[in-house]
């Protein structure tokens, strides 16, 4: 019999931290990809810089963490702490490098196409005259120099901001003499980069810099020295909150006094423009006692986050961007008179953002105005700036309805906005509850408890991503709306628990972390293992952002050794070693990252032929899995159990944008030998009978893909 014991050694995983490295490396692949539109293209080499400065500020932070309490304990893929920050930080300045190559390139490209970045010294004396005139009116009265002398100690440097570092001598000084220093803030309220009056018969838009044009006029926040060198820096800090929440007497008041305190967080990193005058970069190591494996020389502008809002903001280069999507109405629920009646009847499966997140927000809008509902709750983790589901609880709770909205203060870096809408919910009579101590609220639900002729009724919705208007059209993500009997009350259960003060629920449908979650995905990878075992049919496809649990890959090892074909979609991480002969051989991984950020979490069971279908709030990491309250719902309408298959049918098939992750831990483009070139988003976006059939009529068994 063949032994399906999982070996124990640190060579069958890969490091989760290492893993986010290559998956950021995908996405600055779509930044290279000469087949995405240039605009595009932009965009993602901004997705690179903003990924990378969460990813110091956080899991680097942390790592740092570790190496100065003096933690040398491997981790469950063989590092220690000291060991795993050696080879990020090597691997990262490697992704840097050809990061700022493809800004090069780039920038080469839209000068051909007319967006033309210049420099102050390159513009003729009428735009010159221009610039100058906007520098003394707009940009002077903001800037404030800051001298650092015996006198006046070093200022509050904000984490990723931009600053420039000004090496100074007086007037009459000896260059022998030490010289001067001062920082200058660039004021990050006003635009990065500036419009140039374009020059005589050229339909051009030209563009400078912001700190090109202050290091051209620096001279008037000194006046009597002589500026030797002006350049650029940046510093990252450890930006994880630290919360005592256990003897923290009012929560929101707790996260408000940490935010503050985040300003304050020990430097992780150090970026500096390249050519930066040895004084000044000298000042800036003694100032944040930092060592040289943290610094990164820049060539070229720091913080390319920017190139995000220039992509979207210039005008009439439509053809150098993906043209609009045009979400539809789910046909469904299109000109129903009563979405309630219509819930009754059947359940709704939405598909974000082939299909149009109004229907999240006319369900929410309904209820609200709605006279027979009693009673809405909802959870809420990061919501849009201007949402109208705030609105619409408020009304329902100004109208006399039960409200009760569940925010995260905790949601990483959502935290201020979270908490304005935590109060004004309150304001309008909302009850807020911040969630459990120690426990992230993460799951996201709808609860609508409605008076009807026959009793109360109650209705759901569940979804894979936040309740935010905005990322619904950035995500793909699945919802369900239903008003079945079990899925209800599991919903007022976990409500309940959340809210109050209620024993672990005995679910019916739900799998709820941190309770029993895991056990449920395992007692189901299990009896996928034994089906293998008696020969029964037997898969697994499962759809995630990350999976990084180290039980969970054991037990996917597991059900592969015993002949369980598992195929796994996982767009980030990834620590499973897919494709070792005796280990994991019968495992695939492939990551899809295009137009869209996949984000939605579908997972399939075969069961011997009768499949089940689950959609979740979490991935298979174990902060989902132990540290936040988590939810997945099981699919019971056949049709939609065959829509969610034909979604993982979408991505699985796909030859253009998908990589395959080896069993080295790199990742090459999928190609299929003889197959059309298979697009899932493009598919998705074309196919509007994805729910019902498969693309080009090709009904497809998950075991056949």
């Amino acid at each position: 019999m063949k032994d399906t014991t999982v070996r124990e050694t640190s060579n069958n995983y890969l490091n989760r931290d290492l893993s986010w490295i290559e998956f950021n490396r995908r996405v600055l692949e779509e930044a290279q990809d000469a087949g995405t539109p240039l605009l595009e293209r932009v965009k993602f080499l901004s997705i690179v810089s903003s990924n990378l400065d969460e990813f110091m500020s956080v899991r680097v932070a942390g790592i740092i963490e570790q190496m100065k309490a003096g933690h040398t304990k491997k981790d469950f893929t063989g590092y220690t702490p000291a060991g795993l920050f050696k080879r990020i930080m090597k691997r990262t300045a490697k992704m840097v490098a050809d990061q700022y190559k493809t800004y090069r390139d780039l920038m080469r490209q839209l000068a051909k196409q007319g967006i033309i970045f210049t420099r102050y010294d390159d513009l003729n004396a009428t735009q010159r005259k221009a610039m100058d005139e906007y520098y003394h009116e707009i940009v002077f009265p903001v800037l404030t120099p800051m001298a650092v002398d015996q006198a006046r100690p070093f200022p509050l440097v904000h984490s990723q901001a931009l600053y420039l570092a000004v090496v100074l001598m007086k007037e009459g000084d000896s260059e022998e003499e030490e010289p001067y220093f001062a920082i200058v803030q660039v004021p990050s309220i006003l635009s990065r980069y500036i419009a140039v009056p374009g020059r005589t018969n050229r339909k051009k838009h030209e563009f400078i810099q912001m700190e090109d044009l202050i290091e051209k006029h620096i001279q008037t926040l000194f006046s009597g020295y002589i500026p030797v060198s002006v350049h650029g820096f940046r510093v990252t800090r450890n930006a994880d909150l630290t919360l005592n929440e256990e003897d923290a007497e009012d929560l929101l008041e707790e996260i408000e006094n940490q935010l503050r305190k985040r300003r304050w967080g020990d430097p992780v990193r150090l970026e500096v423009q390249k050519g930066i005058h040895p004084y000044a970069l000298n000042k800036l190591i003694d100032e944040f006692e930092i060592i040289s494996e943290y610094i990164f020389e820049i060539d070229g502008p720091l913080d390319l986050t920017y190139f995000m809002k220039l992509a979207a903001s210039v005008q009439g280069y439509d053809h150098l961007r993906y043209p609009p999507i045009k979400p539809v109405y789910p046909h469904e629920l299109d000109d129903v008179e009563d979405l309630f009646a219509k819930l009754r009847g059947q359940d709704v499966l939405v598909y974000h953002p082939y299909e149009s997140f109004d229907a999240v927000t006319d369900f929410i809008c309904d209820a609200a105005y709605d006279p027979q509902v009693l009673a809405i709750k909802m959870t809420l983790y990061r919501v849009s700036g201007n949402s109208q589901l705030i609105q619409a609880l408020a009304r329902a709770a100004e109208s006399g309805k039960q409200v009760t909205v569940v925010v995260e203060l905790k949601a990483r870096f959502d935290e201020e906005r979270n908490i304005a809408w935590a109060r004004k919910l309150e304001q309008a009579g909302c009850h807020v509850v911040y969630g459990l101590v120690g426990l992230k609220t993460h799951c996201k639900i709808t609860l609508v408890v409605r008076q009807e002729a026959d009793g109360l009724r109650r209705y759901v919705h569940v979804g894979t991503g936040n309740y935010n208007d905005n990322t619904a059209k950035l995500y793909t993500d699945v919802g369900l709306f239903t008003s079945h009997k079990i899925i209800g009350e599991d919903a007022s259960a976990l409500f309940n628990e959340v809210t109050g003060y209620s024993a672990p629920h005995n679910w019916k449908a739900f799998g709820v972390a941190p309770t029993d979650m895991m056990e449920k995905f395992f007692e189901k990878i299990r009896r996928e293992k034994n089906n293998a075992a008696e020969g029964k049919p037997a898969h697994i496809i499962a759809k995630l952002n990350s999976l990084s649990n180290q039980q969970m890959i054991d037990e996917l090892y597991a059900a592969s050794q015993a002949g369980v074909r598992i195929d796994l979609i996982v767009r980030g991480v990834c620590c499973l070693r897919p494709g070792v002969p005796g280990l994991s051989e019968h495992i695939t991984v492939r990551s899809i990252v295009d137009r869209f950020l996949e984000h939605s979490r579908i997972y399939y069971f075969e069961n011997a032929g009768d499949p089940e279908v689950y959609i979740a709030s979490a991935d298979w990491m174990t902060r989902n899995l132990t540290r936040r309250i988590e939810l997945m719902c099981p699919v019971f309408d056949k049709q939609n159990v065959q829509s969610l298959i034909n979604v993982l049918q979408l991505s699985l098939r796909d030859n253009v944008k998908a990589r395959q992750l080896q069993s080295n831990g790199m990742y090459e483009p999928v190609r299929l030998k003889d197959a059309p070139p298979r697009r899932s988003q493009f598919e998705a976006m074309r196919i509007r009978s994805w729910k019902t059939t498969f693309p080009d009529n090709e009904a497809e068994d998950p075991k056949s893909s």
